[in-house]
């Protein structure tokens, strides 16, 4: 079992950076330095990690699935992840220590991001035509979702695998009449690309039917389990980075500017305010805090999943999200 042949090193590897007086911390992002990133870099420059006596390095990813097995091994005791490829992976290697313990994107960002001048206005204009899908895309792997809530005949559709670095040049050069993607990563990537605003057409799966959850801080369940007062430390930090973000985003731009000084600062803050308007700050999380999920919505969330996935094992909410290590004290209130 994948849990079995791991314990022994993660248990090893990760207590023993628990038990010195500052924690050590590497938390793997699930992309690059982008403005969605800018909350981390807010609580590594305002102190808010150091308040909870952690050192917390970030590292960046290629993807929303490449996290998950940085934190089932224990080589990161922390990450960020699509929590709907959290639940398959879990499927296919029962008992690996990973598990969700903070919603961040509470309104998943997974998009369909077409250009009208190619056809793309709505869900169904994909069938007959061209699409571009980086295999470890999170958006890609809830696509066939997304067709069979809106009635599109996957046989209809030419998927063309693509490379991230490839995939929003390919639909600026009409070479796919759209892309799977985050709606904030696609979408700015083309307007720097110059493709105009207006030929920019941005089909939110969670706007069609979609119930999904999207990305959430997760961690290595060894590691969590013998130090939870650490994990509930890192997400009262995040948990105030995001808010200190949503009150200064030009401020927290800045924290990612000094990780990425090759970014467009202004690109940068218009993809953290998309995310913060449609992905993170939603009515529920503003009436209910930050990090929790809704048990009524999870488990449609399931159902969603097994009608286009075959589980081996029975799914259970309890094995993908554990609210436990969520702090109590209200610092995951928004208002």
């Amino acid at each position: 079992m994948f849990r079995h042949a791991l314990a022994s090193f993660a248990a090893a590897a990760l207590v023993a950076t628990a038990s010195q007086a500052e924690t050590s911390l590497s938390f793997a992002l699930d992309w690059k330095f982008e403005g969605p990133a800018a909350p981390y870099f807010v609580a590594v420059d305002k102190g808010l990690f150091a308040e909870e006596g952690l050192k917390v390095e970030i590292s960046e990813g290629a993807g929303s699935l490449d996290a998950i097995p940085k934190v089932a091994t224990g080589a990161f005791p922390v990450g960020f992840a699509d929590i709907n490829s959290l639940m398959k992976f879990l499927d296919q290697n029962p008992g690996a220590p990973v598990i969700a313990v903070m919603m961040v994107y509470d309104k998943p960002p997974f998009a369909m991001v077409g250009r009208k001048s190619l056809g793309i206005e709505a869900p169904g204009d994909i069938a007959g035509k061209v699409l571009g899908a980086p295999p470890p895309d999170g958006a890609w792997a809830q696509f066939p979702i997304f067709a069979a809530e809106n009635g599109i005949d996957m046989a209809t559709v030419t998927v063309e695998p693509v490379g991230f670095p490839v995939r929003e040049p390919m639909l600026a050069e009409g070479k796919v009449a759209a892309v799977t993607g985050f709606s904030f990563s696609s979408t700015l990537n083309l307007k720097r690309l110059g493709v105009p605003a207006e030929d920019i057409s941005v089909i939110l799966m969670a706007d069609h039917g979609v119930a999904l959850y999207g990305n959430a801080i997760i961690a290595n369940s060894d590691f969590a389990q013998a130090n939870p007062e650490v994990i509930t430390g890192f997400l009262r930090a995040v948990a105030r980075g995001w808010k200190d973000t949503v009150a200064d985003p030009e401020a927290a731009i800045d924290s990612l500017i000094r990780r990425n000084p090759a970014a467009d600062k202004a690109l940068e803050i218009e993809r953290l305010q998309m995310a913060l308007a449609d992905n993170v700050m939603t009515d529920w999380v503003m009436a209910n805090g930050m990090g929790n999920i809704d048990p009524e919505r999870m488990a449609l969330a399931i159902e969603q999943t097994k009608s286009v996935y075959e589980f081996t094992n029975a799914p259970d909410m309890a094995l993908y999200f554990d609210a436990s290590f969520l702090p109590a004290d209200g610092s995951l209130s928004m208002e």
